[in-house]
């Protein structure tokens, strides 16, 4: 089995590869996240998702490329301009919300929300609101963290709350967590019913 060999990229993933390239933008989720992603995604028919940091919206592309018609999306972004380009290639899909909004913000004013898959590929979410952020997953939805294992980019300390965020992953009784040296390292936790 070669994973290496990817046929089923979303139509739009190499226009936005090279607008990454075009605005130097240097954090863009690889082709084995988006995979799975896409996967996990089509996995849940009619379903609300969420992904916290949008950036330039390749992670989001294989989300949409997994969804149905009748699935919702939602994506957070702080940052102005990544959130227009991500506009620019997602805007006509009613499918499809994007939002320049504080994810930490974002969380706290709508902590009520359930959803069947979140990506946390932000600080918020991931290292910050992680209580809040699980208390919005659906029983039987996925909650995926990836950049698990270490990275030359990391500022100095960064390993610390990694460490302390998958220790308290695995102290959590009502997920259910898979870690895999994977891609960029990843955590799959899906809520159980208890």
């Amino acid at each position: 089995m070669n994973d290496s060999n990817i046929l089923d990229k979303p139509k739009v993933h190499s226009a936005l590869e090279s607008k990454s390239a075009e605005i130097n933008f240097t954090m863009p989720s690889d082709l084995y996240i988006g995979t799975l992603l896409k996967t996990l995604t089509a996995s849940k028919p009619k379903g609300e998702f969420l992904e916290l940091g949008t950036g330039i919206g390749l992670s989001l592309s294989w989300m949409v490329d997994g969804m149905d018609a009748e699935s919702r999306l939602t994506s957070i972004d702080n940052d102005v301009e990544l959130i227009e380009i991500a506009k620019d290639f997602f805007g006509n899909d009613e499918r499809v919300q994007i939002i320049c909004e504080d994810g930490s913000e974002w969380i706290a004013n709508h902590c009520k929300e359930k959803f069947d898959l979140i990506f946390a590929d932000a600080w918020p979410g991931k290292y910050e609101g992680i209580s809040e952020i699980l208390d919005m997953v659906n029983v039987g939805g996925f909650y995926i963290i990836d950049d698990m294992t270490a990275q030359s980019n990391w500022p100095e300390g960064h390993q610390e709350h990694v460490d302390n965020l998958i220790d308290y992953l695995e102290q959590r009784n009502d997920f259910t967590i898979t870690k895999m040296e994977w891609s960029t390292g990843l955590i799959i936790a899906v809520r159980k019913y208890l």
